[in-house]
């Protein structure tokens, strides 16, 4: 069986930790606003819950987002999971917009990690992309990103292991500029 050349390819048959990269439709800022940043973070941990994906990093911006989370026994959920996703946070800025049917999301992108070395890095990549993407100095201080909640909840030792990993050699999607103009 051929892959569709056009899509990214989700081998989603094993349980497992996954790297997960989505962007909105030719990169449009539809979540630029703090308003819709937190409706887009919401309805993200809403619909993980739903569908039993444990969340390790995350990072919301005005047209992508990333995640690293634990699947259920059937990774196969990821697809519903982000169909759901997609499908409700698009109703909601349509609706706002007074645009039905526009498209809002483009596609998304998934890699199981199946290194220590290589989860960690992507651990520290997504917590620190805000400050990758130029919108503040310290991940801290991003309010939609996890770097906050690992800071109060990891152990001291395992931040520090997850800090001294580089992230500027790994392969994660991130051909987006972003602003934030009302995200900081």
């Amino acid at each position: 069986m051929n892959s569709w050349p056009h899509a990214p390819v989700h081998r989603l048959s094993e349980q497992g930790v996954y790297i997960v990269t989505a962007g909105t439709y030719r990169k449009e800022h539809h979540f630029g606003e703090r308003r819709r940043l937190r409706m887009l973070q919401d309805r993200f941990f809403e619909l993980a819950d739903k569908y039993g994906w444990h969340l390790d990093a995350w990072a919301f911006f005005s047209n992508h987002y990333h995640f690293v989370g634990h699947s259920p026994e059937k990774a196969e959920s990821l697809r519903t999971f982000l169909s759901a996703l997609h499908t409700l946070t698009a109703q909601d800025v349509n609706r706002t917009d007074e645009t039905p049917r526009r498209k809002v999301w483009y596609q998304y992108f998934d890699s199981r990690l199946t290194y220590e070395k290589s989860y960690l890095a992507r651990l520290n990549y997504v917590h620190n992309n805000a400050v990758h993407h130029g919108l503040v100095r310290v991940a801290t201080d991003y309010p939609w990103c996890s770097a906050r909640w690992f800071e109060k909840h990891a152990k001291p030792s395992f931040r520090k292991t997850v800090a001294s990993f580089k992230t500027d050699r790994i392969s994660v999607v991130d051909g987006y500029e972003v602003f934030g103009s009302d995200v900081g």
